[in-house]
C-alpha cells in the first residue's frame, strides 16, 4: 500500500465538512482536486472518492445528484486491486452499498420514488459485501431509515 496524496486531501476536506462544518471551504479544496485530477478523467478511485465527497458539500439535491452519478460510474471502472492498493479496507462491491444509498436518498427528496426504491434495492443487494464494523452498521443503519421514509411515502388505499 502507497501513501496517496489525494485521497489524504480529499479526506482532508471531508474532516473539514464533518468535523468543523466548513462546508463551503470543504467544496472549494474538492473543486481544485476535482480540476487537479483531471475531472472525470482521472483515475477512478479519486474520482470515486471525490465525487462521493463532493455531493455531500452541495446546496441543491439536484447537484448532488450529479456528483453521486459521478461516483457510481468511476466505482464500475474500479478493480479490487486498485482499491487494496490504496488502502481501502473493502473489495469495490463494499462501495455500492453506500453510493447506491445517497442515489436513493436523492430521488427521495425529489419525490422521485420509483427511483430511490429502485436505488434503495440495489443497495440492500449489496450489504453482504460490508463488514460488522461501524462502517458497515452505519450503512445498513441508512438503508433501514430510508425504507422506513420510503414506507410511509407510499400512497395509502382508499379503503
Amino acid at each position: 500500500m502507497a501513501f496517496d496524496a489525494t485521497l489524504a486531501r480529499i479526506n482532508d476536506g471531508v474532516q473539514m465538512h464533518h468535523q468543523h462544518g466548513r462546508r463551503e471551504n470543504a467544496r472549494n479544496l474538492f473543486t481544485r482536486i476535482w480540476n487537479e485530477i483531471g475531472a472525470e478523467q482521472g483515475d477512478p478511485l479519486h474520482v470515486c472518492v471525490l465525487a462521493h465527497a463532493m455531493a455531500d458539500v452541495q446546496d441543491d439535491v439536484r447537484h448532488e445528484l450529479v456528483w453521486d452519478r459521478r461516483a457510481l460510474a468511476a466505482a464500475d471502472l474500479l478493480t479490487d486491486e486498485q482499491v487494496a492498493r490504496a488502502g481501502v479496507p473493502m473489495p469495490v462491491a463494499g462501495l455500492y452499498p453506500s453510493l447506491h444509498l445517497n442515489l436513493a436518498e436523492c430521488h427521495r427528496r425529489l419525490g422521485e420514488l420509483d427511483q430511490a426504491r429502485d436505488h434503495l434495492r440495489r443497495a440492500r443487494e449489496g450489504v453482504e459485501a460490508l463488514g460488522d464494523d461501524g462502517y458497515g452498521k452505519l450503512i445498513r443503519g441508512g438503508l433501514d431509515r430510508l425504507s422506513q421514509e420510503l414506507a410511509a411515502d407510499r400512497p395509502q388505499a382508499n379503503g
